[in-house]
């Protein structure tokens, strides 16, 4: 059975073109999604291509898909199992090629109308900004120390710009022949001729900047990577006056303005393509949503929370006033911000924190109500799933170590487990007895006094683990399907099946780009977490369409 909310989730998504799938098969659960499919994974560099279209690079994907900004309509262009693996930014030349900056493998793409790939570059580090000036090539490094240069696709030695920047990122040749880019790190705007000279300071204070961009009246457009979703307009040519609008995209990434000079702006935060009136009013032109999700869990008031790498994030039902987590017939919705909490990964809840990992080393525990964090342990190897014991305790799968670890209330970490293959998620029972789920190695496992009994194996890339009653449930992401197991007999059976969880039907990623990149963050691994609501439900993290879907028992159901 599909998800109640009639057609109002008929409508392309990333993970089907049709829009009709339903949320999952089966008999034994009721299967509704809690929000909308996203159409994109996330949206970052974003320019208008010889055709009109508006491209949208998607750095969690490896994907460029290009949207009609009049019809909301999304074509992949660029897709996930070709030879581009991270792409964060674009640009267009003179001759209509498209150009690339693939930011964790250090390469610069070219890509003909035709669609041929060759590449310019690997001789960046962390190649983000990127811009063409007729048919010259320039890219910055979104590093500390970085540099600003000058490409040719015809295999000549770069020239540097500019050294030093603090992060580079999107940028932009203004009306005075330089190229204006931001230092992400020091809130500033730089300039700096194209043809050479002496980089120099535009604009100073500038809110989180992430993006420079010109509207065709020759304005200067900084864009927030906050959670308000601020665009600081400048006259860097005249008395270098400035004003803030405030849109309420979390999480802006870039800006292009049509011929017509209407502003579109691109969210790494949750996706989608938005339109920016002058105000700061917005227009939807390819909703958001989420990322992943990654993690999922739920509070006992029955708010639903999915670590979505870039934030924390809740769905939106709409139609009743019951809570997320709750039964009823509310139709999905869209997705609420609750903080830019970067790189989240497993979540759960418990006694009103929220305790979360990051595959790139830290758990941390986040209390909502007070808006504080704290750290409680850093260093670690792709941490992922986390479960709390009834004392507290956090337990945690260290996937890159082949750990499961245990950190206590005085932040002291203990191992349970090791020499696992792959651990992605944990799960304690009603004793509290730690189950650990091993993607690579195919099973279930129980950890009795540091060492692992096998409870199921033979599984396909098992990654989400919940205990409910008498049974364990997991999701197994290489057959997208959930598979039931009884804690008391062992058998196991097949629940559901058709899950949304990885690439798209047939898509195979070429190259997992790498975790991290010049001591910096790079693409986190999927995961496809899975939790039990107060009331005995089951919450999916169906991570290839970008929804959270509940799964709901039926009496009677076999």
């Amino acid at each position: 059975m599909g998800e109640r909310g009639g057609t109002e989730t008929a409508r392309p998504h990333r993970y089907d073109r049709s829009g009709r799938r339903e949320a999952a098969t089966s008999s034994r659960w009721d299967a509704r999604r809690l929000n909308l499919p996203n159409p994109l994974w996330g949206s970052n560099g974003i320019s208008f291509g010889p055709d009109g279209r508006l491209y949208a690079a998607q750095f969690l994907a490896g994907q460029i898909s290009a949207v009609d900004t009049a019809t909301g309509e999304v074509e992949v262009v660029v897709p996930m199992d070709g030879p581009v693996q991270s792409p964060d930014d674009l640009a267009f030349g003179a001759d209509g090629s498209m150009y690339i900056a693939d930011l964790v493998p250090g390469r610069v793409w070219r890509r003909t109308p035709e669609g041929a790939y060759s590449l310019v570059s690997e001789e960046v580090k962390v190649p983000n900004g990127i811009t063409c000036v007729g048919d010259r090539l320039f890219v910055n490094e979104m590093k500390m120390n970085g540099r600003l240069l000058e490409l040719f696709p015809d295999g000549r030695d770069p020239v540097v710009l500019a050294e030093g920047l603090a992060l580079g990122n999107a940028m932009q040749i203004g009306p005075d022949g330089c190229l204006y880019y931001p230092h992400m790190m020091t809130d500033q705007v730089w300039r700096v001729p194209v043809d050479g000279g002496a980089p120099e300071v535009v604009a100073e204070n500038v809110h989180e900047p992430v993006a420079v961009r010109f509207d065709r009246g020759g304005t200067l457009h900084v864009l927030s990577r906050g959670a308000a979703g601020i665009v600081t307009r400048l006259d860097p040519h005249g008395t270098g006056a400035r004003s803030i609008v405030t849109s309420g995209v979390v999480g802006l990434d870039n800006a292009a303005f049509d011929a017509e000079n209407r502003m579109f702006v691109s969210s790494f935060a949750s996706g989608g393509v938005t339109e920016m009136h002058p105000d700061g009013r917005t227009r939807e032109i390819v909703r958001g949503g989420l990322d992943g999700p990654f993690g999922v869990t739920v509070d006992l008031g029955g708010t639903v929370y999915a670590a979505d790498h870039y934030r924390l994030a809740s769905p939106e039902t709409s139609g009743d006033d019951e809570p997320a987590g709750g039964p009823g017939d509310e139709r999905p919705g869209g997705v609420t911000t609750h903080g830019l909490l970067l790189f989240c990964h497993g979540v759960t809840a418990d006694r009103g924190l929220l305790h979360l990992t990051s595959q790139y080393g830290q758990v941390q525990t986040h209390d909502p109500e007070r808006g504080t964090t704290r750290v409680r342990a850093t260093g670690l190897d792709q941490p992922l799933g986390i479960a709390a014991g009834a004392d507290g305790t956090l337990v945690v799968a260290e996937a890159g170590a082949g750990r499961v670890l245990a950190i206590d209330g005085a932040d002291t970490v203990t191992v349970l487990a090791e020499g696992l293959e792959h651990p992605v998620d944990v799960a304690l029972d009603a004793e509290g007895r730690c189950y650990v789920s091993d993607d690579r190695l195919g099973a279930v496992l129980r950890i009795e006094d540091g060492r692992t009994v096998t409870v199921a194996d033979g599984l396909g890339a098992p990654q989400g683990l919940a205990v409910l009653g008498a049974e364990l449930f997991t999701v197994e992401t290489a057959h997208r399907r959930l598979r039931a197991v009884s804690l008391t007999t062992g058998e196991t059976r097949i629940d559901a099946t058709g899950l949304a969880v990885g690439p798209p039907p047939g898509v195979t990623r070429r190259t997992e780009p790498a975790l991290h990149v010049e001591g910096m963050p790079g693409v986190p691994r999927m995961f496809a977490g899975l939790a039990v609501t107060p009331d005995g439900a089951l919450l999916l993290s169906a991570n290839g369409e970008g929804t959270v879907v509940r799964l709901t028992p039926r009496s009677g159901g076999s």
